[in-house]
């Protein structure tokens, strides 16, 4: 019987990464989160995936239309199989903690690979420029040392570390230069990739480094990752079968289609035979804001983006008019690609604004899931059950996009 590939997912988020390299046939040995409610992302994931592998989907489509609790749904699966869901931050503190339950789940002694990247905001361009000192000081900076000890313990063969194209230049490159210099202590010599979202059939612009280490000991070839067009494709696909929905309105679970699914739906395998849908809910906007919106929708008609500065001055609440001056943003439904889907949008929608000028809100999170490229069947948890929009919009902004993880597995299980 052919050895399955395995892997450890660190700083696994809602397991955006973890999902393209399950599709494409490897297993997951563990997660590990800090984040409470994307934990539980991962334990409803980890659910469909033994469910619908043992034929007893309907059990999980039960759960979708709210006809079980999600206790209930965790009871039809085997506790082993939510095990290795480990809500632990990996620091000096909690290493040996999860390490004993790292082992406790291993089948044998082989890992074939790491996966992960940690937060992102103190590499980020945008996290710096907002931070007093330049994000210096923030712990997040060395991540990557606890990175490492996963790697001296497990010895994969590979690892995939994605991050942010900032990580190059943050603290004037010093911290990327000290990360290779750590891997290469733990064994690993790394080839670096820049890639972007949108040429792996996701309709965003998401530009994302990819370190991908390899042990001195394994014979590489560099992978070669296949890529997709996008020119036949524009933003508006992800809209067209969805309900219209006013700001405030929509069901967490169980809506309905208006439509069939389109080609681009089905190739992505957003839409892949779920008849229920969830998590199509706006959330309320003030009468400013949907004025606002307005404006911004018809701007754009006119081929232009709205600029802060010009609105009417009755509607100028911030007092900073120097900077970030596209912070009502619209995504464009007739372009190839919208603009970077962000954890700020759990804050506020303002960034996000649908397209169409009759439904006058910011995108779902069914909306945003799908520029992510997440299927209709991944449901995102809060820590309490149903009350998630606010957590489910942080765990998608801070996603690996499914299509491109399952493009970079699918090289990499080449090689391997």
């Amino acid at each position: 019987m052919p050895h399955t590939l395995s892997y450890l997912d660190l700083f696994a988020g809602a397991g955006g990464l973890s999902e393209g390299f399950i599709r494409s046939g490897f297993r997951p040995i563990a997660h590990v989160e800090m984040d409470e409610a994307a934990c539980y992302t991962l334990k409803t994931r980890a659910a469909y995936h033994y469910l619908k592998k043992g034929n007893h989907y309907n059990t999980y489509l039960k759960y979708l239309k709210g006809e079980i609790t999600r206790n209930e749904l965790y009871n039809k699966v085997p506790k082993k199989e939510l095990a290795g869901v480990i809500n632990m931050a990996l620091s000096t503190e909690s290493n040996e903690t999860i390490f004993k339950q790292i082992d406790s789940l291993l089948k044998s002694k082989d890992v074939d690979l790491i996966i992960g990247g940690p937060p992102c905001q103190a590499y980020s361009l945008v996290g710096r420029a907002r931070s007093r000192t330049g994000m210096t000081n923030d712990p997040r900076n060395y991540l990557y040392l606890q990175y490492a000890k996963y790697l001296r313990r497990y010895n994969p063969k590979l690892f995939v570390f994605e991050n942010v194209v900032g990580l190059r230049s943050a603290g004037g490159g010093s911290y990327f230069e000290k990360m290779k210099e750590e891997f290469s202590k733990a064994g690993y010599d790394i080839k670096t990739f820049l890639f972007n979202a949108r040429d792996f059939g996701v309709l965003q612009g998401r530009k994302r480094i990819i370190l991908i280490g390899y042990r001195r000991s394994f014979s590489f070839q560099s992978p070669e990752f296949k890529h997709f067009s996008n020119s036949k494709y524009k933003v508006k696909c992800v809209f067209e079968d969805l309900p219209k929905l006013h700001a405030g309105e929509g069901n967490d679970k169980y809506s309905t289609y208006k439509k069939a699914p389109n080609k681009y739906l089905l190739q992505s395998n957003i839409r892949n035979g779920l008849e229920v849908l969830t998590q199509h809910i706006s959330r309320p906007h003030t009468t400013q804001d949907k004025e606002i919106y307005r404006i911004a929708i018809e701007q754009l008609r006119q081929g232009n983006r709205l600029n802060y500065v010009n609105l009417p001055k009755r509607l100028k609440t911030h007092s900073n008019q120097h900077s970030f001056f596209d912070r009502f943003k619209v995504v464009d439904g007739s372009s190839h690609f919208a603009q970077t889907i962000v954890a700020h949008i759990a804050k506020d929608g303002h960034y996000y604004i649908h397209p169409d000028l009759n439904q006058n809100r910011s995108i779902t999170v069914r909306e945003a899931a799908r520029l992510q490229s997440f299927p209709d069947d991944f449901y995102f948890e809060g820590v309490r059950e149903g009350k998630n929009r606010t957590a489910a919009f942080k765990q998608i902004g801070n996603a690996v996009p499914p299509l491109m993880a399952e493009s970079i597995a699918k090289a990499l299980k080449e090689i391997l």
